[in-house]
């Protein structure tokens, strides 16, 4: 041995070799890349090029004992292998005899990530290469939601998880102009996978929506997903504040003297709508239209989120089994939540499904009333923040289909919550109903006929402004009532209804 020649070359960082006089090994010059859960292929080969069927050849990953794959006497050994690669390598010998191998792996994981060495070996002499497997993950989509008002602004949080390597995060405002300002915070799990959450306080109350973008810094690529803001969840700060307190309590008296009018004539119409029901509608939920991460009991009258461990960029929805194509229909949705509870009822087109995120709007097939941290919203042509007196523990749904009519009564206090703008329905239209987390519903069927249905409200206005809460329209029992009850377990994991 005293006579060999030992002489390092390095083309590259990657493509380097130690070897003897004999011959070099010679891995690529840049990274191989490899999708997570796909398949990588490490390559090495001989200079000058020559037969290696009769050589050792060995890969390893940090330590020489730590063996990858090893090829000895024209067969693959499998005694010295680490269990991390055990059933998951190929030996490539398509190549061998002009000095050309390389290893096949499987089923890639995040641990797979880094520096690989190849060595050759041939009786006495020996050459090692070296070369670097990068693997790149897309994880989830990012989840963006509205936590609240913080100081001057209003706090967003963006979070997606099974990324890797780690991914970086960029909010933008509706003009493409990034946040400079931001939290950030990461976590790796078991597998080696990255969660993200970060916070943005968004302080101009003009900004409209932003958007948060998850990159993989290897593939470029990106996931993102936008929210819109509205602007009554800005706190409220004016020098004249003090100044109108007495206006406002003025106006705030008249206004509320006004609703309570207001409810007097909708309690009236909503009676009149539900006498004019027929008594063949009924409701079930339809288990083929469930996300997966729901599920449906066999009687078709619960609906449980099921997590499976997949996160897609999708809607957590489940759709009444029976479809509407004409006539009226009513429903009563009964809601029991935590505090800061996210729900959302209503109709949607026959062709809408869980996959993929739209707005919830009349234009994408979707009449729907939603509270996101109590907070009360609905689609028109743009995010409208609706002002409720009590909170719905619930809520009844009208829809006439012939008058493009869909409305929404807080049965609690015997309130109107909202109507959309009259549609002109075509096709058929399904009762439709959102949730994620760990949430439970269940529909009621109800017993009784007209003698239960809500009636108008005989007391003055100013009588009415001073009757007990809960008091007023009773919801009683109706023709194919639908209850959903929610009980929520989890408050960490919120849907959006923004693109």
């Amino acid at each position: 041995m005293g006579s060999f020649l030992v002489w390092l070359t390095c083309v590259s960082v990657l493509s380097c070799s130690i070897s003897t006089d004999e011959f070099l090994v010679m891995g690529p010059s840049k990274p191989i890349v490899a999708m997570l859960g796909g398949e990588a292929t490490l390559p090495c080969s001989l200079v000058p090029a020559m037969n290696a069927e009769d050589m050792e050849l060995r890969w390893f990953h940090t330590k020489f004992s730590e063996a990858v794959f090893i090829y000895r006497n024209h067969q693959e050994e499998y005694e010295e292998q680490m269990p991390h690669y055990a059933g998951r390598t190929s030996l490539v010998r398509d190549f061998l005899t002009i000095g050309e191998a390389a290893v096949h792996i499987q089923q890639v994981q995040a641990s797979d990530n880094g520096r690989y060495t190849c060595v050759f070996q041939k009786g006495g002499h020996y050459a090692e290469g070296i070369l670097e497997l990068q693997v790149a993950g897309l994880g989830s989509a990012p989840q963006v939601h509205i936590e609240g008002p913080e100081q001057d602004g209003v706090r967003v949080v963006c979070k997606a998880s099974g990324w890797f390597p780690k991914p970086q995060v960029q909010w933008t405002d509706l003009s493409g102009k990034k946040f400079l300002e931001f939290s950030e915070a990461h976590a790796q799990d078991a597998a080696g996978l990255f969660s993200v959450e970060a916070a943005l306080v968004v302080r101009d109350s003009s900004a409209g929506s932003v958007s948060c973008s998850v990159l993989n810094p290897i593939l470029g690529q990106e996931k993102a997903m936008a929210v819109s803001i509205p602007e009554p969840f800005f706190p409220q700060a004016s020098p004249w504040k003090a100044a109108f307190a007495g206006i406002l309590t003025v106006l705030g008296l008249l206004l509320f003297g006004a609703g309570c009018f207001t409810r007097r004539e909708h309690s009236a119409k909503l009676q009149e709508r539900i006498s004019l029901l027929h008594d063949d509608w009924s409701v079930t939920l339809n288990p083929d239209s469930a996300h997966v991460n729901l599920a449906v009991s066999p009687e078709k009258k619960s609906v449980t989120w099921n997590y499976t461990g997949v996160d897609l960029d999708d809607r957590y929805s489940v759709l009444g089994l029976e479809g509407i194509m004409s006539g009226r229909c009513y429903w009563e949705v009964e809601i029991r939540s935590g505090e800061g509870c996210n729900w959302a009822l209503g109709l949607c087109r026959d062709h809408m499904t869980s996959t993929g995120w739209t707005t919830q709007s009349p234009d994408e097939g979707f009449w729907v009333v939603e509270c996101y941290y109590n907070n009360y919203l609905a689609w028109t042509k743009s995010l409208q923040a609706l002002s409720l007196r009590k909170y719905p523990r619930r809520v009844g749904i009208f829809l006439d289909y012939s008058e493009g009519d869909v409305s929404f009564y807080n049965m609690t206090d015997g309130s109107h919550i909202f109507s959309f703008p009259p549609a002109s329905f075509s096709g058929t239209l399904y009762p439709y109903f959102m949730l994620e987390g760990y949430v439970t519903l269940s529909i009621c069927p109800t017993e009784g006929g007209p003698e239960g249905l809500p009636v108008p409200l005989s007391k003055s206005p100013l009588e009415e402004a001073v009757r007990p809460p809960g008091e007023g329209l009773s919801s009683g029992t109706l023709r194919s009532t639908l209850c959903i009850s929610l009980s929520v377990m989890e408050k960490t994991r919120m849907f959006s209804t923004h693109q």
